[in-house]
């Protein structure tokens, strides 16, 4: 310190100082008018030097900030809309670019697979859907007009692929997949001549076959949304699927039921999702066929959250809108089986619901596109896992 520095010096000068020559350091004329500054100024360190101690130590006794989604590292800035959790530890992600991201760790490395047709054009595809069984094993889907909708297979750790199935229409835009098995898999797609594209297969890709049932049937400008592979919603072991739809006409889901012996298909209206070209159904999930919760809204207006969730309990058949909606548009939703929750997500963030989609409480303000418990994918090659200790309590 200075004080301490000036008193050595004042010790060397006199090296044979006595009592009397130590009072009149204190008492001399010379120093009588520069000691109590020297005193002030001692004083004003140690009280800073203590103020930074307990401030220190303060922080050390602090636990960490604990963040719902801790983020994880993907080595690419692509955006990423396909992503599949198979156990928690394997995972799989997709997205523009032909970006395709595999990890067996849990996400503590993400490594980048071969481009699908990388040889050709595989570089100008945006992979909007993943569907895994395995490390080795898994389908991307391919979102885009005409042939740029495709299907991939690979078998081998995604060090190489196979086309599986190509979109037949020139005017057609694939939006989801969903498989229960490497046999059976259904690709859902925007209408082709006022009509939804439904193919299914029941022998790996050999052949398809293109859902002939009335009420498939769209109305003005209605589609659906390939914004994280999960418009359509399927439940392979009861039987019966749905999508959800939106547009200027306004939302509606769409049903089949297996069970009842009809290939037909019966809409119900959606009206508290609202209107326009951007605006409906983007999500739907379920929790045991009979409880249901869709999310959506306006993806040009990220941060309203008026019609972003609605719920059912009759398998969709009536909806109520959320009484206290998501923070925002959402364009995914998943229950958890494990925490007895809902999760939804977006492009302004994540909202958590206990109470079946009722009420929703904000989670974080990331920026997200779909989710595959634990993971969420995002733009910019933006991963997060949950930490579920980080979650509001109830």
């Amino acid at each position: 310190s200075i004080h301490e520095s000036t008193l050595n010096v004042s010790a060397h000068s006199h090296p044979r100082s006595d009592r009397r020559h130590s009072n009149r350091f204190r008492t001399g004329p010379r120093y009588a008018s520069i000691l109590p500054a020297m005193r002030e100024h001692w004083v004003g360190l140690l009280v800073a030097v203590s103020a930074m101690a307990v401030a220190q130590a303060a922080l050390r006794a602090q636990p960490p900030v604990q963040t719902v989604w801790q983020m994880q590292d993907s080595g690419t800035t692509a955006g990423l809309r396909g992503i599949d959790s198979v156990d928690g530890t394997v995972g799989w992600a997709s997205g523009t670019g032909g970006t395709v991201l595999r990890t067996t760790d849990g996400g503590a490395h993400w490594m980048k697979c071969a481009v699908p047709d990388g040889e050709k054009d595989g570089g100008t595809l945006d992979f909007r859907g993943v569907q895994a069984w395995d490390a080795m094993t898994a389908i991307v889907m391919a979102s885009g007009p005409g042939e740029k909708s495709r299907l991939y297979k690979t078998t081998d750790e995604c060090k190489t692929w196979t086309l599986l199935y190509a979109n037949p229409d020139k005017d057609g835009f694939w939006d989801a997949i969903s498989v229960a098995d490497q046999d059976n898999i259904v690709v859902l797609g925007d209408p082709v001549s006022r009509r939804f594209f439904v193919s299914i297969t029941a022998n790996g890709g050999k052949s398809w076959d293109r859902a002939k049932g009335d009420g498939l049937e769209s109305k003005d400008k209605e589609g659906a949304f390939a914004a994280s592979n999960s418009t359509l919603l399927m439940n392979w072991v009861d039987g019966p699927f749905a999508f959800g739809t939106g547009g200027p006409s306004g939302a509606r889901f769409l049903f089949q039921c297996d069970s009842c012996r009809s290939e037909s298909w019966t809409a119900y209206p959606m009206p508290s999702f609202p209107r326009g070209s951007a605006a409906g159904i983007f999500s739907l999930s379920f929790r045991d066929w009979r409880r249901l919760v869709a999310v959506g809204g306006d993806y040009t207006k990220p941060n309203e959250s008026k019609g972003a969730a609605a719920w059912s309990t009759d398998k969709g058949k009536h909806w109520t809108s959320s009484v206290k909606q998501p923070h925002g548009y959402r364009s995914t939703v998943q229950w958890s089986e494990p925490r007895k929750v809902w999760i939804t997500a977006g492009t302004n963030g994540s909202d958590i619901s206990r109470d079946d989609g009722r009420t929703w409480q904000p989670l974080d303000d990331g920026n997200w596109n779909a989710l595959s418990l634990p993971f969420v994918v995002g733009p910019n090659g933006r991963i997060g896992r949950l930490n579920a200790g980080a979650l509001p309590r109830p």
